[in-house]
């Protein structure tokens, strides 16, 4: 595998763990339509492509279709509670720092562009990212490669240059659908059987690694 010109990061259990924040969220709809409420893994299991899919994933049990007023009750609760529990994975602004200045970096993820970036300004990453591109930003998300090749055409490099940083199936079919390479996170949701089965050009267990895997000496973090 060549050094990648540019580096493109997932959000969700790739760089912040927004687990509870999530959860405490769907509850609120859910308690809202008269329904119990979810645990923490049955959560986990449903995040990874965008609001639109989750809210129907959890409102599997519900006896009616989630229209669009429901999603947005849903992402007006997200909105109050996106920052009271979120945080950056350890190691995460110490990897950032440095890896700034040697790759331009974005961030891709299926959550909304707005509060995509809301998060990060409000965790202090987003200055980091030159580019940050959410599930609305396009007309399609990932696993669609069209977010790739936006930010390859932002960055002025081919697409292939690319590296992909992310922690789930979603992820990976992203980076193969747009050829270019993909670094698996083992640091953030739990594993699963799905995720051990994920093909991956690196394979991370720490941000550290990260770091030492593009190039950089062990004892730089």
């Amino acid at each position: 595998m060549t050094r990648p010109a540019a580096l493109v990061f997932d959000l969700d259990g790739t760089l912040i763990d927004s687990r509870r924040d999530i959860t405490t969220a769907l509850n609120r709809l859910r308690s809202e339509l008269g329904l119990p409420p979810l645990s923490l893994d049955q959560v986990v299991a449903m995040v990874g492509e965008g609001a639109k899919v989750l809210v129907r994933r959890a409102l599997a049990d519900w006896d009616q279709e989630p229209t669009k007023e429901v999603l947005d009750r849903y992402l007006s609760y997200y909105a109050e509670v996106c920052l009271e529990t979120t945080v950056p994975y350890p190691g995460i602004e110490e990897m950032l720092a440095e890896l700034a200045p040697d790759y331009r970096m974005a961030v891709l993820s299926n959550k909304g562009e707005r509060l995509s970036i809301e998060i990060l300004e409000g965790l202090d990453l987003a200055w980091r990212f030159r580019e940050i591109l959410g599930g609305d930003s396009l007309p399609t998300r990932k696993p669609n490669p069209a977010g790739l090749h936006a930010l390859a055409d932002r960055f002025n490099v081919p697409v292939e240059q690319l590296m992909l940083i992310g922690d789930s199936r979603i992820d990976a079919e992203t980076a193969r659908n747009a050829g270019c390479a993909f670094a698996l996170v083992e640091w953030g949701f739990p594993r699963t059987p799905e995720t051990d089965e994920i093909e991956a050009d690196l394979i991370v267990s720490t941000p550290q690694e990260l770091v030492q895997k593009l190039g950089f000496p062990e004892n730089r973090l």
